[in-house]
């Protein structure tokens, strides 16, 4: 399958299906109704038949795993997921304090300041993309 094709399948509950599989590994029918709170156990297992047919699951025991991980903007680290921008932000955001503390010359230079700022413009966009990414809650 195509990512436009992902992404038709994981949509609405269907994707909150696929996040709570990739946090938690694997899980049957029940244990996904109740962590979503959903009507009946027959509503869990479509979806999770749905992302089965995708190629997303497979069975195994009677029980689903991920069979195949399409994350967007995310990495799972430690069954969290985390958005990849999260890690460009730290960094920037240390290098700016790097050059602010460790690194401040006597007399403050041009190249000093547009280091400064660019360290300062990165890390902000960065937290930017980071925090619209959890807003979306997407894959």
């Amino acid at each position: 399958m195509t990512d436009e094709a992902f992404e038709d399948v994981l949509t609405g509950v269907t994707l909150k299906v696929y996040r709570l599989m990739l946090r938690k590994g694997s899980l049957g029918i029940r244990e996904v109704q109740r962590a979503l709170h959903l009507s009946s156990p027959s509503v869990a297992a479509y979806h999770l038949s749905k992302l089965e047919r995708a190629g997303l699951l497979k069975r195994k025991r009677g029980d689903y795993i991920v069979a195949k991980v399409i994350l967007r903007d995310l990495i799972v680290f430690r069954r969290i997921l985390i958005p990849k921008y999260f890690f460009y932000s730290v960094f920037f955001a240390m290098t700016l304090i790097l050059q602010l503390i460790l690194m401040r010359p006597d007399d403050l230079t041009v190249h000093y300041i547009f280091s400064v700022l660019v360290s300062l413009v990165a890390a902000l966009i960065f937290i930017y993309e980071t925090i619209k990414v959890l807003l979306r809650h997407e894959i």
